[in-house]
């Protein structure tokens, strides 16, 4: 950060008259340049800053302390005023008539009249950050550097003190041991994207798609859906098109057919990453106005937070979340707001209340922090969960870079083809070959293993597609090997080979019918009825326009003729 100088010439100059009575320099005739130098070789003298010392309360002299073992010497405006309290910019009046630099509370007002601290910006990552510091030259005469700060010389020598660590506890009640289900909730979801229309609607599914695709899901967790929709997005497997979700086929092919360790590992970076998906967003109880232009970036959020996890979290055993999230409020609570800015942004909870100010970390920053593990990081297989409590997996250890990816080697099985028909496909069959099953079959149940069925309908669907009857008997030729086709199948299969034979069409009609030819014949010869009717279906009925039946059977009324409804 600044120098003295630099930071003597920030102050505003109604400062300067008050700087010079504490530090014992005579301030009359001169000016204000006179003045900054001779503060500036005063605050220096060791002897001269022995006599500030002493006067300094403990409160003051510790929060120096932790400036001067802070990284550069600085820590963020936010964080230092909810500290220390604020710091008011006073004009020359209020600084006579309260005199700020003989108070010793706020603390951070009290050494910033007494000239100790400074306030700054710098640009961080793009973005313009408030700092409170102390000036470079200053601290060596601080007496503090005779402790442990004796040898920092310049910012280049400072190491960052050790994160502490979790303490391992005891193993919890009901556990849910992390798996790997989302990879194949994932294949299914690339399935019915490549047979079947899903709206999205802004990053989620629409209700009326996230109920039809989650009932073929071995989780029906509707958010983890929306999760799948945005990491399936950023690792390039989905794409969105005027409210539409689609698979990226090339892609797609790649990643179902990796080994199951990759495919984890590649949704899960894919998340660490993620612009699309907005964790925040989907947080139960917490309501982001995306209207409101507040900045939020997710990935930022989200590297920051699994770095404290690399090192806070033990690499084995259980781990306390509240704790964790406790050791992150305490160092380092703007994790997702570098300016540390907390009532800026426009959060509601479902009581409609706003979340703001720093009062309201543990509702949205503490929630953040929980939803990244039960959720996401639960989701990928990263982390077992238990009541107030986590543990990494093989997975989730290699996630936060402490230990190697799993080189896990599939054993890939066959799918079962059963004599009625029937597809069985168990979990540890081939993803990609799973996917090309469900594009031509009728899907009937989701497990271990799932259930596919091939019919008419399923092989129509899957000529939209451009999948033809003789793919399908060379995919299922290719799972038998030397086994014959089922005669169920092959007959099937033998019926649609060349296409449909013919076409026919089936339609809800609302029909007239007589009692006798000669009335049906009156009916039908009137020119005032002509508009009412479609074709006559024989000698005593014919068809009736659908959303003219009420009028009709009027004018039949007032003609004398009584008409009777049935089925209507």
């Amino acid at each position: 950060m600044k120098n003295l100088f630099a930071t003597l010439t920030d102050y505003d100059v109604g400062m300067l008259p008050v700087l010079c009575e504490v530090w014992g320099v005579p301030s009359k005739n001169l000016n204000d340049d006179d003045m900054i130098q001779h503060l500036g070789e005063a605050m220096i003298d060791p002897s001269k800053m022995d006599a500030v010392w002493s006067k300094l309360t403990e409160p003051m002299q510790a929060a120096l302390q932790m400036l001067a073992s802070s990284q550069q010497y600085r820590m963020k405006s936010a964080l230092f005023s909810r500290l220390y309290g604020e710091i008011r910019k006073l004009g020359r009046a209020q600084i006579k008539k309260e005199k700020p630099h003989k108070q010793t509370d706020p603390v951070a007002e009290a050494l910033y009249y007494r000239g100790i601290i400074g306030e700054g910006f710098d640009n961080v990552d793009g973005e313009l950050i408030g700092f409170v510091y102390i000036p470079t030259d200053l601290l060596p005469a601080l007496p503090l550097h005779k402790t442990a700060y004796e040898n920092l010389e310049d910012e280049d020598d400072f190491i960052e003190e050790e994160l502490p660590s979790l303490e391992v506890i005891a193993e919890p009640q009901k556990i849910t041991v992390a798996d790997t289900s989302i990879i194949d909730d994932m294949t299914t979801l690339l399935a019915y994207l490549q047979a079947y229309v899903a709206d999205v609607e802004d990053d989620s599914f629409s209700d009326e798609s996230s109920d039809e695709i989650v009932k073929h899901f071995l989780n029906t967790n509707a958010i983890r859906l929306s999760f799948m929709l945005g990491i399936g997005v950023s690792a390039n497997l989905i794409t969105t098109q005027e409210g539409k979700a689609y698979p990226r086929r090339t892609e797609a092919r790649t990643w179902l057919n990796a080994s199951r360790a990759e495919q984890i590992r590649q949704l899960a970076q894919a998340w660490l990453g993620s612009k699309f998906y907005r964790d925040m967003w989907h947080i139960p109880g917490l309501n982001p106005d995306d209207d409101s232009g507040w900045s939020y970036d997710a990935v930022g959020a989200r590297n920051s937070v699994m770095g404290l996890f690399t090192d806070i979290v033990p690499e084995q055993g259980w781990s306390s979340v509240n704790a964790l999230i406790d050791m992150i409020k305490e160092i380092e609570p703007d994790f997702q707001r570098p300016n540390g800015d907390y009532d800026s942004w426009y959060i509601r909870n479902d009581a409609g209340d706003f979340l703001n100010g720093f009062e309201s970390w543990d509702a949205v920053e503490g929630a953040l922090i929980e939803y990244y593990m039960f959720g996401p990081m639960h989701w990928l297989g990263l982390v077992d969960i238990g009541e107030d409590a986590i543990k990494l997996t093989a997975y989730g250890r290699a996630f936060l870079q402490i230990g190697d990816w799993p080189q896990i080697k599939d054993e890939d099985k066959l799918i079962d083809v059963r004599d009625d028909g029937m597809l069985l496909a168990g979990r540890r069959v081939n993803r990609f070959e799973r996917f090309q099953l469900a594009r031509f079959t009728d899907w009937l149940d989701a497990g271990d293993p799932y259930v596919y069925a091939l019919s008419a309908d399923s092989i129509q669907r899957a000529g939209a597609q451009g999948i033809k009857p003789e793919h399908i008997q060379a995919f299922v030729k290719r799972q038998l090997g030397d086994k014959t086709i089922p005669s169920a199948i092959m007959q099937l299969l033998n019926s649609w080979q060349g296409g449909a034979t013919a076409s026919a069409t089936l339609e809800t009609l609302i029909v007239l019918r007589t009692t006798s030819p000669e009335v049906m014949d009156s009916i039908f010869k009137n020119p005032a009825y002509r508009r009412f009717m479609g074709a006559r279906l024989g000698p005593m009925a014919c068809a009736v326009r659908e959303d003219q039946w009420a009028e009709f059977r009027a004018k039949l009324g007032d003609e004398g003729i009584d008409v009777d409804i049935s089925g209507i």
